[in-house]
């Protein structure tokens, strides 16, 4: 089995296509917030469509075969960890809380059913 194909590395390189685009679309969301009045009850959906965005792009580039929804749900979570992990170290604020459950849950959810669509789209 070529490792281009192994389930480790599809996981890995979504995750890593996935944070990068997060990265990428948070700093030019950031830019828009700093030269525009937006309301603050905005940020928090953006920025879940930015994280399920992400999510879905790793795994549409990244994840073929069988097992999308597990590949996908691995994706998810370590995306939102490694995103979340970055974005405290920039804040310099390392607490826990509920939120960052519903964080996790929502990675999880949004990459299953992004592992699920990958597959079958590339097996189309």
């Amino acid at each position: 089995m070529r490792s281009e194909n192994s389930a480790l590395f599809q996981i890995v390189k979504g995750t890593g296509i996935a944070v990068l685009f997060a990265l990428v679309a948070t700093v030019l969301f950031s830019f828009i917030l700093r030269l525009t009045p937006v309301p603050d009850s905005v940020i928090m959906p953006v920025d879940q469509c930015i994280k399920a965005l992400a999510v879905l792009f790793g795994c549409l580039f990244s994840l073929r075969g069988e097992k999308g929804w597990l590949k996908g749900l691995a994706v998810g979570m370590l995306t939102v960890a490694l995103t979340g992990f970055v974005f405290s170290a920039v804040a310099r604020d390392f607490s826990f809380s509920l939120i960052l459950l519903a964080e996790f849950a929502f990675g999880a959810v949004a990459g299953l059913l992004s592992g699920i669509v990958a597959v079958n789209l590339r097996s189309a």
